[in-house]
């Protein structure tokens, strides 16, 4: 991979202004909103994606180009816990998968796939973290 692109679905996606998402607006260039074939769960507070072979099963995320790519990647293991410094099994791994922006070209990002079980965890069906994020705003008011 040329270049360094990067796609996010949950935390570090721009409508959730989250503390990382920072990172990626100082180091980053906003590519556009993509999709993965995976399926989407709640870890936690956060949610992790895990490859789907089935074609309905899309997850929604942007894609960002890195300017900086070793040390944007080093500080996004760090916060999502992967990679040598943490011990296995570790809950995210970060590998290069096929992601299809919204002008239907295919590319290849890196994407963070949990790596744990999904048995107990809920299933986001809509495949997109800012439902979920807007709905518990909502039932807050």
């Amino acid at each position: 991979m040329s270049e360094q692109i990067l796609f996010v679905y949950g935390t570090l996606r721009r409508d959730t202004n989250g503390q990382m998402h920072h990172l990626l607006a100082r180091y980053a260039d906003f590519v556009g909103e993509a999709t993965f074939q995976g399926k989407l769960y709640m870890v936690d507070y956060y949610p992790g994606i895990v490859p789907s072979e089935d074609t309905d099963d899309l997850v929604l995320g942007e894609v960002y180009r890195l300017h900086n790519p070793n040390y944007v990647l080093s500080r996004l293991d760090q916060y999502e816990e992967c990679g040598r410094a943490f011990p296995e099994p570790t809950e995210y791994v970060r590998r290069t998968e096929r992601v299809r922006l919204h002008d239907g070209r295919i590319i290849t990002a890196w994407v963070y796939v949990y790596n744990r079980p999904t048995n107990n965890l809920y299933l986001i069906e809509s495949g997109d973290f800012l439902q979920i994020e807007k709905a518990e705003k909502n039932s807050h008011i």
